[in-house]
């Protein structure tokens, strides 16, 4: 079943337009970047993408994974199970010697495998398109100090290894609305409103409380390694909580779709 889903996932024009951007995305950006003289000076290393290719991705990696992580990853997730009520499919897929535990593991094992290969092609993007165009030189971290190359390239490296949990978390989240909803529309976009909602609501001090438990903040977790005194807390604490995440969600997912009817209208 994962070996049958990745091959539709690959026949899917929407999901080789979501890999191409991914690929192509990082280096239109810094192309651009590069060709201006001025730097976006209120976002991380935005001041530094002049000076080094490793500012350029980590600044590609704060911008995505607020807005161009989340469509790329709802946008395929969203719709892997409400794809087969949209074209009346269950009868021939639950009549081939499969039972709806191995539709259910092939079906997120297959969305799984593209949510961590269409992040690590970004982050691969990301970086060599900075590094080839822009240059290997030193960082100026987050707290002042220059790091050099090599260390640099660790931190860049590590940092879009963070994001790995919380793209998980994400992914669960549209696969239980498209499990639940039935309806590809809804499964890509209830998701991601919920998301946008997470990040906007994140930024109110009145939820200090809650923000660690969002799957979202893990999203900022590599904060802690751009800096001379690196700290890892916020690191291990959102692989807790995404994973926390992905369980729950998964077994919601697994409750409503090995009870309902599945017979195809």
């Amino acid at each position: 079943m994962w070996r049958v889903e990745m091959a539709k996932m690959r026949a899917q024009a929407r999901a080789r337009v979501m890999v191409l951007a991914c690929l192509l995305g990082p280096v239109l950006f810094v192309l651009v970047e590069s060709a201006q003289s001025s730097t976006p000076g209120d976002t991380l290393f935005g001041r530094w993408i002049h000076e080094s290719g490793f500012a350029d991705s980590l600044l590609t990696l704060g911008f995505s994974t607020e807005w161009l992580m989340p469509f790329v990853i709802v946008g395929v997730a969203g719709d892997i199970f409400a794809e087969e009520d949209r074209l009346h499919t269950w009868s021939l897929l639950l009549t081939r010697s499969r039972s709806r535990q191995e539709v259910l593991a092939g079906k997120f094992l297959a969305i799984s495998t593209y949510s961590l290969a269409v992040t690590i092609m970004l982050g691969l993007s990301a970086t060599l398109s900075g590094a080839v165009i822009v240059g290997t030189q030193p960082l100026v971290s987050l707290d002042g100090t220059v790091l050099s190359a090599s260390t640099a390239w660790a931190v860049t490296t590590e940092s879009w290894a963070t994001v790995l949990p919380p793209v998980l978390a994400i992914m669960a989240i549209a696969l239980l609305v498209s499990v639940i909803s039935r309806n590809s529309w809804v499964g890509v976009i209830v998701p991601l409103v919920i998301i946008f909602l997470f990040n906007v609501i994140s930024q109110l001090s009145a939820i200090d409380p809650v923000r660690p438990f969002l799957p979202t903040t893990g999203f900022d977790s590599w904060y802690g390694l751009a800096r001379t005194s690196v700290y890892t807390n916020q690191i291990w604490a959102s692989l807790e909580v995404s994973a926390a995440w992905v369980v729950v969600l998964l077994v919601a997912s697994s409750l409503v779709f090995l009870r309902r009817d599945v017979v195809d209208a």
